[in-house]
């Protein structure tokens, strides 16, 4: 929907007080009217009387010598639409036929006190202050149609509802004129903005404008939708940046005028919403026009509309506005009709000639005051710029067509009544009251010339449907109004709002759709959090958690956790895939491992060689010989055991970890258990007894090492049963990195396992302690307890650390512990008998076992 208004024609039109003063007729004044059977009263603000210095009249009171005369031409399209209307419905043979409707016209003033005077005049025919007298021939009066204003159609309404005539209002809904209680006579034409509110906020929302002003007339109407605008916001997270209640009486020399519009200008919102009429707000309007106020964006409901003033600053200071239009069917007959309308062919018409007279150049004959001939043959009104006449319908207008339309339905019911009760003779016309009108506009529902539908019950008036229009100035100088979206409360949910983004103009200093909100846009890496203190929608930008981002759509309330295989990087606005990671060979930590535990076992494997070498030696032949030789096996897969725990961990690995650990450490336990008791039974048989005497002659000693190592072999076998080992991935241990490891399936299991071998550690201590000062010079007894002690504290001291730390470093623990446990066994147990074999062959003969408190004494005793 497209309406060009080209301001240059403005510039060129002398002011409309004093390029015409010399011409009489041009300030002559009369309400005019159009006969008919029916008569329907309008009262349409046409002009007005302004004073300057307001400078008293010598003779009249209350009145003023410098009083002036200013025309509004654009609602003279209320007096089209009424004319329009009448015609059609006249010409109509099947609404109202044989009745033909009529008006009588009339201005309001400014003043109540003359709204008031008008209408008296209306319902008494006298031009006077006679009240109670009606001085008409006839009553043809069947309704009055009153706007724009409030308060002019509150004045009206306590007077017309005396006389119980019909009163129909085409200016805004308000819920104080739907009061039936107080205003009996009185229909609204206008549909109610309940979801205004409602539809503004999903403009919000749309945009994402979270800070808003709100600048409101003063008034019970400012009142009720500051509520409802508040209610809404709060539900869906907009705040009021400031609210400024704009009262009517308030002019550009009011001290409260100019700190509001400096609070407008400095305020932080980009986005302010407009909600009032043109008499409340037109001096607020037309100050923040020639301040330029360019760079903030308007939203504004449809009862204020910047072409409506010849103004052409506030075309640059409203361009790229949005506002909320009630929509309703294009009138296509209506343009049409005006591009017909002359001054020849309404010669009742008043007020027509002026606007020839001013707009084309025609003059007045100096007898009548009527045009003369000589006048521009093809003029029409619909060569007149927008700015000052607009040959689209507009909302009043259409109002103000239904309103017509909405009398004749009831009048024609009433008829069809009358007929029917036979309360009329043929020949004669029918009767009627303007109140017995009323049950049936109360109950009326209807269809316009254009298919709209009409409600004229207020208690089921609906909601209608939002136009969103934007207001162009461009090319400059000129204003145009496009259709950019609707708004419909009986749309799905999340469908009410249509918007066509690419038509929309925003203010010049705006080059993308512009941001109002009350914080700093947060960059990547980055989310909003509410400050303390400061309104809902105020937030600080912190950055985002570990392994969280926010992307580059920016400004987001949540940042987002990567998945488990990704982790953030530095910025945190991005996932990056993490790698897979284990305890390699190649590691300088697993290779220092491996070749801890290669040399480790080449040694044992030497000090076997040693061993089996110098077998027959004393130094090797005490504690058991053949024990010697299954600790060092055992020692050598303890040492190569560690190796399991490094490179990729599969199931069979995961499985032979802890076995082999558990298995070959219970067997170099229990071998050291075994050379324990062998100590000690051997300095035990010579005091006298048989149960000593049995454990040597059964050498029950050699039973230890497969009894204990069976337990161990069930205790891994119900581990293995019941839950064994698997292969697991840890994505926290290390940042970037997905760590493959070893669980252990049952931490219960793996800690009965390392408590056995604890056991049978403390048990090996406890007899190598006992037989520590026995007196044999080969007496190993002080090493194994050494070599226990060690053994105790490292898988003590394991527990702690192995379960504060993760990933690799808790492998690298496990084997550390593994092979300094073998070390101690190997360095404490047979490190001093290799210092003897090689450095000390003299210590290493049968003489001097025993001491002399000892000698000749019987082993097998």
């Amino acid at each position: 929907m497209f309406s060009w208004s080209f301001i240059p024609w403005i510039l060129q039109i002398p002011n409309l007080v004093c390029a015409f003063g010399n011409s009489e007729c041009y300030f002559r004044i009369k309400d005019f009217s159009h006969d008919g059977n029916v008569m329907i009263g309008a009262f349409f603000p046409l002009y007005y009387y302004y004073t300057n210095k307001k400078i008293p009249h010598k003779n009249l009171p209350n009145h003023y010598e410098d009083l002036y005369l200013q025309y509004k031409f654009k609602n003279y399209q209320f007096v089209l639409a009424l004319v329009f209307a009448i015609e059609e419905i006249n010409r109509n043979p099947h609404l109202l036929p044989n009745t033909s409707l009529g008006f009588d016209l009339h201005n309001i003033p400014f003043s109540e006190k003359n709204t008031l005077m008008n209408a008296f005049i209306w319902l008494t025919g006298v031009n006077g202050d006679i009240v109670n007298y009606n001085c008409k021939l006839e009553q043809k009066s069947a309704a009055a149609l009153t706007g724009t204003s409030f308060a002019i159609s509150a004045h009206m309404g306590t007077l017309l509802q005396l006389y119980k005539i019909p009163q129909l209002t085409f200016g805004p809904f308000d819920s104080i004129l739907g009061d039936r209680a107080q205003f009996t006579s009185l229909y609204q034409m206008a549909p109610k903005d309940t979801y205004l509110p409602r539809g503004i906020v999903s403009l919000m929302l749309h945009f994402k404008w979270s800070w808003v002003g709100l600048l409101l007339t003063d008034d019970h109407r400012g009142m009720q939708i500051l509520s409802d605008l508040k209610e809404e916001m709060k539900k869906n997270r907009v705040c009021v940046a400031f609210v400024e209640l704009i009262s009517g009486t308030w002019n550009s020399l009011s001290h409260k005028f100019w700190k509001s519009l400096g609070k407008i200008e400095d305020s932080s919102a980009n986005v302010i919403i407009i909600f009032g009429d043109t008499d409340s707000l037109q001096g607020l309007m037309k100050n923040i026009g020639q301040k330029l106020t360019t760079w903030k964006v308007w939203i504004m409901n449809s009862q204020w509309d910047v072409t409506n003033h010849n103004d052409y600053f506030m075309l640059d200071s409203f361009h790229g506005s949005l506002t909320f239009s009630h929509h309703y069917e294009e009138m296509v007959d209506f343009t049409n009709f005006i591009q017909t309308v002359h001054p020849s062919k309404y010669p009742e018409d008043t007020y027509l000639p002026k606007l020839w007279h001013l707009f084309f150049k025609c003059p007045f004959s100096k007898i009548n005051c009527k045009l003369l001939d000589n006048c521009q043959p093809n003029a029409s009104l619909d060569l007149l710029p927008k700015q000052n006449f607009d040959t689209a319908m507009s909302e009043e207008s259409y109002y103000i067509y239904n309103a017509v339309y909405s009398v004749a339905h009831s009048l024609h019911k009433l008829i069809l009544k009358h007929i029917q009760l036979q309360q009329s003779e043929n020949g004669e016309e029918n009767i009627f009251l303007p109140w017995q009108l009323h049950p049936f506009l109360q109950n009326n529902y209807m269809n316009n010339h254009v298919g709209s539908h009409m409600v004229m019950d207020m208690n089921s008036k609906l909601d209608s449907k939002y136009d969103i229009i934007n207001f162009w100035n461009f090319p400059k100088g000129m204003g145009l109004k496009v259709k950019v979206g609707s708004f419909s409360p009986y749309a799905p949910h999340g469908q009410e709002l249509s918007l066509s983004n690419h038509l929309i103009q925003w203010p010049a200093r705006f080059t993308e759709i512009p941001k109002s909100v009350c914080y700093k846009l947060c960059e990547p890496g980055f989310r909003r959090t509410v400050i303390q203190g400061k309104a809902a929608c105020c937030f600080d930008c912190i950055s985002c958690p570990d392994n969280e981002i926010s992307n580059d759509t920016a400004d987001m309330d949540h940042c987002v956790k990567c998945p488990e295989s990704h982790y953030a990087n530095t910025e945190r606005n991005h996932c990056l895939q993490k790698t897979v990671t284990f305890l390699h060979f190649e590691d300088p930590l697993g290779m220092a491992l491996s070749s801890t535990a290669l040399c480790f076992s080449a040694i044992t494997a030497t000090v076997l060689g040693i061993f089996v070498k110098h077998r027959d030696t004393p130094i090797v032949k005490a504690n058991n010989r053949a024990l010697s030789y299954i600790l060092l096996i055992t020692l050598i897969i303890c040492f190569l055991s560690s190796l399991l725990f490094i490179g990729q961990p599969n199931t069979a690995t995961c499985i032979l970890q802890q076995t082999t650990f558990g298995i070959v450490f219970t067997v170099a336990l229990s071998t050291v258990l075994a050379k324990a008791l062998t100590v000690v039974i051997a300095f035990k048989v010579t005091f006298p007894g048989k149960w000593m005497r049995w454990l040597m002659i059964s050498r029950a000693t050699n039973y230890i090492i497969p009894i204990f190592t069976l337990l161990q072999i069930i205790l891994c076998g119900i581990w293995l049963g019941t839950s064994p080992p698997f292969v697991d991935q840890d994505s926290h241990a290390q940042h970037g990195h997905i760590i493959i490891l070893c669980n252990k399936g049952s931490a219960i299991a793996f800690h009965c396992v390392l408590g056995y071998l604890c056991s049978l550690a403390i048990g090996s201590y406890i007899m190598a302690f006992l037989s520590r000062n026995l007196p044999d010079k080969f007496n190993e007894a002080k090493f194994l307890t050494f070599s226990m002690l060690v053994f105790f504290s490292v898988w003590v001291t394991f527990l702690p650390v192995y379960h504060s730390t993760k990933g690799t470093i808790m492998v690298a623990m496990e084997i550390f512990s593994i092979l300094s446990s073998s070390a101690a066994l190997l360095g404490f147990i047979f490190a001093p008998k290799c210092y003897i074999i090689f450095l000390k062959p003299d210590k290493n003969v049968l003489h001097g076992i025993r001491d002399n408190s000892h000698r000749g004494r019987n082993y097998l005793n």
